[in-house]
C-alpha cells in the first residue's frame, strides 16, 4: 500500500515540498558559544534563547508546510532526538554532541586547527522537550495531537560503531562545509568513538526521542 494513500498525502514535490524546505538553519548571534558546538550548560543565554526561537521558528514552518500536503484527517508520525523533561543540559540531549566537542578542542590543543574556526563552528541541532513540542504544535494550530510521548534508548560500550556511524552520518558533510580540507574526517571520528568508549566505562548513555502522532484538523 502507497504511503501517500496511507497518510492521505497530497503530492509533495513543488514549492511547498520538503525536499525543497528542509535545508538546515544556525541560529543568527550565537558568535559566542566559544567552546561549544550546541546548547551547552556552558552556552550564554542569548545563545541558548537564540537556538530556542530558531528551532520554534523552523518547526513552525514545517508545520505549515506539512499541513499543506496533507488533507482533512491526515497523519503524520515525527520523531525527533530531544530530551524528557525541561533540563536543556541533561546528558540525555546531547551524548551524540559531546565527543565531538571534546575531539575538536582536543585538536585545538595540539594545534591542527585554529580555535578561532571552532568558536565558529556551531551545529543546527535543538533538543525539544515534549512541552516544547505541544506548545509549538498548538500555536502552529494545523494539527491536534494524538500522541506524545518519550522513548529512550540505552547505549553500552557494545554500541560504539553505531553511534560513531550516527554521529558521522548527520555531523561530517557540516564538518566539510565549515573546515574543508582542514580535518582529517577518518581522524576526527576515531577520537570521537574513543573518547565514546570512556565515557561509556564510567557512566551510562540515554539517547531520547520525543515521538508525535498528529491529525490534520483544517
Amino acid at each position: 500500500m502507497e504511503v501517500a494513500k496511507i497518510l492521505h498525502m497530497n503530492g509533495g514535490i513543488g514549492d511547498t515540498s520538503y525536499a525543497k524546505n528542509s535545508k538546515l538553519q544556525v541560529p543568527v548571534g550565537i558568535e559566542n558559544n566559544k567552546g561549544n558546538i550546541h546548547v551547552a550548560s556552558t552556552s550564554p543565554l542569548d545563545v541558548i534563547e537564540a537556538y530556542c526561537e530558531q528551532y520554534e521558528r523552523d518547526f513552525v514552518n514545517f508545520l505549515k508546510l506539512r499541513s499543506i500536503e496533507l488533507v482533512k484527517g491526515g497523519r503524520m508520525v515525527l520523531t525527533v532526538m530531544g530530551r524528557k523533561n525541561e533540563d536543556r543540559f541533561s546528558k540525555a540531549s546531547c551524548f551524540l554532541l559531546e565527543p565531538m566537542v571534546r575531539a575538536l578542542n582536543g585538536l585545538i590543543a595540539e594545534g591542527s586547527i585554529e580555535e578561532e574556526k571552532v568558536v565558529a563552528f556551531n551545529t543546527p541541532i535543538y533538543c525539544p522537550s515534549p512541552a516544547e513540542v505541544k506548545f509549538i504544535i498548538e500555536k502552529e494550530g494545523s494539527f491536534t495531537i494524538d500522541v506524545l510521548n518519550t522513548s529512550e534508548i540505552h547505549m553500552d560500550s557494545s554500541d560504539e560503531y553505531n553511534v560513531t556511524q550516527c554521529m558521522r552520518a548527520f555531523i561530517e558533510p557540516l564538518l566539510v562545509s565549515h573546515f574543508g580540507d582542514e580535518l582529517n574526517m577518518d581522524q576526527v571520528f576515531h577520537k570521537c568513538r574513543e573518547i565514546f568508549v570512556s565515557g561509556i566505562a564510567k557512566e551510562k548513555t540515554t539517547c531520547t526521542n520525543v515521538v508525535v502522532s498528529l491529525t490534520k484538523t483544517n
